[in-house]
């Protein structure tokens, strides 16, 4: 039997806790990630990790809600720098709000630099550092191997083509030092990342950018010299954080971290209905053809499909209730004919009217860039890494080191260039011409549409191309991208290029139930009929991924580009 004095303290208890004072907490400890991933599994593993989008609109929300008095952050763990940046935003909007927000960590770099960790906290009220911690600032460093020698003394030779001369994945197999494009576009993107955060925190801290600068060239700087040096505010333990945070916010507030918040009460749980509204279109990871699952680099994220991409865009370009597109974009590039097939649908929707923005993540580029180009506007951070406006492709040949281990191989083949991908002989002269001039046709399409995109002379454009990656504040400068903001601004610009209300919703595309996994497609055009592929080398797949190269295909950043 239900004790009624007991209900009626829980139903006291429900109310007090509904209208009592909010302290939201944000953990970056395991970093954060774009939105839900495609693939069940990985949705599954990821279903703790914290979302963008999540603590951008629960921080704008946060803003007009009486309740919330304040925002406990603990940063220090791995957030790419244009998330940072994006995040700095959110803070800042919430403090304009006349909330309190403080930041807080064991250290900024233990056994590691935390350059981009202090950059984010510097976008708080107050920073509080663990007394044994460190301030690990030492800057922006990008390390790139060349194994061209190594290579040699096994006996595998790499035949690469690419255009041009700024396209840079090919030297780490064919050279073995930086050539001098490949060191002048390294060297600019550096200095372009690390003058934005000395700016950075140079604003924040009250402090000259020269002195930020010095500080920088000090680092790592103990917890002391970083409070000496004003970079924090106070040395202190977890505990004492939110005794004080408590202390500002009242006695009877309870904490709620930030994505909680954002998905709590009905208005975040139902759907938009009958509401005009805005389609957020989600393109993260490599860019592959088929359907969007697990990326081919386990560790490296999420691929994205060209199946399952143009499919969330011909839904929302066919909905009379969408009114215009955000599509978010998160990629290092990969298979061409993949990337040319959104680009497609990208047109088509504005052909049919529907204002389409593109919002660039950490890295938008190469392929990434491709299925952006095609924007009414391109938004990018100032720490964005894009352009790359190129392609390579080729293959290793191993027949030396072959020739050493003993192993011989006989071959019988129909056609001229049957063998053409044989890593076990070089290119012939034909071989090579057909090599060349596949990739003068792809740079040829790449670079006719991205001037057609951005309203450039085609040779306006060239300059900017030739496989060059900028960072998204000289990609503004330079017109490849048409402003500098995050998700926020993309949706902002979109609702009024719609002429929507301020407040209109956003509907998150493609939506697959778990149900919608398993049934039978109805036609092509039904969601679930996309069949998965894996890579975008075709008959090289397998050889691509035992080489260890970019296994989604030819137009992709190659390494690991996220400042941190």
């Amino acid at each position: 039997m239900v004790d009624p004095l007991k209900a009626l303290d829980t139903v006291k208890d429900l109310r007090e806790r509904r209208h009592a004072p909010l302290v939201l907490e944000l953990d970056l400890s395991d970093g954060l990630v774009e939105g839900a991933q495609p693939d069940p599994l990985a949705a599954l593993m990821g279903a703790r990790r914290v979302h963008l989008r999540d603590v951008v609109e629960g921080l704008r929300k946060a803003r007009r809600d009486p309740r919330v008095k304040a925002l406990v952050a603990k940063v220090g763990g791995p957030v790419g720098l244009a998330m940072v940046q994006e995040l700095r935003e959110a803070v800042a909007g919430f403090r304009a709000a006349g909330k309190s927000a403080v930041a807080w960590t064991e250290t900024f770099g233990e056994t590691g630099q935390g350059t981009t960790s202090y950059y984010l906290a510097t976008a708080f009220e107050k920073i509080y550092l663990q007394p044994s911690g460190d301030v690990g600032v030492t800057g922006i460093a990008l390390s790139e191997p060349f194994l061209k020698d190594a290579l040699d003394r096994a006996g595998v030779a790499f035949r690469f083509g690419k255009r041009a001369e700024y396209k840079t994945a090919p030297n780490t197999f064919l050279e073995n030092d930086y050539t001098a494009e490949h060191a002048e576009a390294s060297r600019r993107m550096v200095e372009s990342l690390g003058g934005q955060i000395a700016a950075g925190i140079a604003q924040a801290r009250g402090l000259s950018e020269d002195k930020v600068r010095e500080l920088i060239d000090r680092a790592p700087l103990t917890a002391a010299e970083a409070l000496d040096a004003g970079l924090v505010d106070e040395l202190a333990y977890r505990d004492e954080v939110y005794a004080h945070v408590r202390r500002r916010a009242g006695k009877e507030a309870r904490l709620q971290y930030v994505s909680r918040y954002n998905r709590s009460g009905l208005s975040g749980r139902l759907p938009s209905g009958g509401k005009e509204a805005v389609a957020l279109v989600q393109a993260g990871g490599m860019i592959r053809l088929g359907r969007s699952g697990r990326g081919p680099v386990p560790g490296q994220g999420g691929a994205v499909g060209s199946d399952t991409l143009a499919a969330a865009i011909r839904a929302a370009t066919r909905d009379p209730k969408i009114k215009a597109i955000v599509m978010r974009v998160n990629s290092p590039g990969g298979s061409y004919v993949a990337s040319d097939a959104v680009w497609r649908e990208v047109n088509l929707a504005r052909e049919a009217g529907k204002p389409f923005v593109v919002s660039m993540g950490n890295l938008a580029a190469s392929g990434g860039y491709f299925i952006s180009m095609a924007a009414d506007t391109i938004v990018a951070q100032p720490g964005t890494l894009t352009g790359s406006i190129g392609v390579y492709s080729g293959k290793p040949v191993v027949s030396e080191l072959m020739e050493r281990l003993g192993v011989n191989f006989g071959s019988a083949a129909f056609g001229r260039h049957a063998e053409m991908n044989s890593t076990t002989r070089d290119f012939t002269d034909s071989e090579w011409e057909r090599l060349d001039h596949s990739l003068d046709r792809i740079y040829a399409d790449f670079t006719a549409k991205a001037a057609r995109g951005r309203g450039m002379e085609l040779a306006d454009l060239e300059r900017l191309a030739r496989g060059r990656v900028w960072t998204g504040a000289d990609a503004v400068d330079n017109g490849l991208v048409d402003e500098l903001g995050g998700l926020d601004r993309a949706l902002d610009l979109a609702r009024r290029k719609a002429g929507l209300p301020a407040n209109a919703p956003v509907r998150s595309l493609p939506h697959v139930s778990p149900l919608d996994r398993f049934r039978p497609a109805e036609s092509s055009e039904d969601r679930t009929a996309a069949v998965a592929r894996f890579s975008g080398w075709g008959s090289l797949a397998g050889l691509a991924a035992q080489l260890g190269l970019p296994a989604a295909g030819p137009l992709v950043l190659p390494g690991a580009w996220e400042p941190r």
